[in-house]
Formats: C-alpha cells, sequence, structure tokens
C-alpha cells in the first residue's frame, strides 16, 4: 500500500469517529448542525481515483446514516458532493486544476475557501432539502442550509489547521 492509501484510510476513519462522537450530539438551537467529516471529500487528492472517491463517499454516507438512523440522506448527498468535485474544482481554481497543482491543506487562499464553500453548500442543500422533503419547509431548509454551512466550514479550517503537517 502507498502512504496516500493510507492517510485516506487513516482520514476517513478518524473524520468518521470524529464526527460521530463529537459532532453527531451537537445540535445549536435545531439550525446549526456541524458536518466536519466532510473533509474526507473535501481533502481527497485531486489526481485520485475518481470510482475509488464516489464508493468510498457512499460508505462514508452510509456509516453516518447508520448512526444517524436517516434513511440514505448523507449517503446520497455525500455520493452527489464527491460526483460533482471536478465541476467545483474547476469553478474554484480554474486552469489551476487543470494542470492538477492543487494542494488544499496548505494555507487558505480564496480559491481554496471557495471550494471549501461551494462543496459545504451543495452538501448541506442536499442533505437538509431530503431531510425535509417539502415545499413548505423551504425557509427552513435555507436557514439550516446557511447556519451549519457557516459552522461546518469553521470546524473544517479549524480541523485543516490542526492537521496539517508542519515545515521544519
Amino acid at each position: 500500500m502507498n502512504s496516500a492509501l493510507l492517510v485516506n484510510i487513516f482520514r476517513f476513519i478518524m473524520l468518521l469517529a470524529i464526527q460521530i462522537v463529537i459532532f453527531n450530539n451537537m445540535n445549536f438551537l435545531g439550525y446549526i448542525s456541524p458536518f466536519p467529516y466532510l473533509l474526507y471529500i473535501i481533502l481527497y487528492p485531486v489526481n485520485g481515483n475518481r470510482a475509488g472517491l464516489i464508493f468510498s463517499s457512499f460508505l462514508l454516507g452510509l456509516i453516518m446514516d447508520m448512526f444517524c438512523n436517516s434513511g440514505g440522506i448523507h449517503a446520497t448527498a455525500c455520493v452527489i458532493l464527491a460526483y460533482y468535485r471536478p465541476y467545483i474544482f474547476k469553478f474554484s481554481f480554474g486552469l489551476s486544476y487543470e494542470y492538477q497543482t492543487i494542494r488544499l491543506n496548505e494555507s487558505l487562499t480564496p480559491e481554496r475557501f471557495s471550494f471549501i464553500l461551494v462543496s459545504v453548500l451543495l452538501h448541506h442543500i442536499v442533505l437538509f432539502t431530503l431531510e425535509a422533503f417539502q415545499f413548505k419547509f423551504i425557509l427552513d431548509i435555507l436557514l439550516r442550509t446557511l447556519f451549519s454551512t457557516i459552522f461546518t466550514i469553521i470546524t473544517s479550517i479549524i480541523i485543516i489547521y490542526l492537521i496539517k503537517p508542519h515545515k521544519r
């Protein structure tokens, strides 16, 4: 096994464990639910196997669904995020994506922030829309998406800075 695969397996297990143990128990005012487990999909290598990403994202969402008893909404949202990830890269990074010179766990630039923002926003819109599944709850969906996106981005950036490798 190469080191990138081991890092991804470790990241998968750790982010899932942190989400299940700590963040699944947080729900502020009914509108703020942090989901930093998305960092697995966001930080997956740019030139990594796309089918592997989609499959592992499905497993990630499926395990989340089992612990949250949510009936497949996490799996659906994760697979949609994994599928649209290359398009979000093109939107955020432009030509840098074509040459695959992107490293997300370095310093936060506007391109990296926009990638994280659009990724989390897409996941949350899909997740909360499937959770409510009625048009009359559109305001609730939008409020939960907005507040949870802000809180997820803040916790994700903190986690990225905690796990990023330090240069000597």
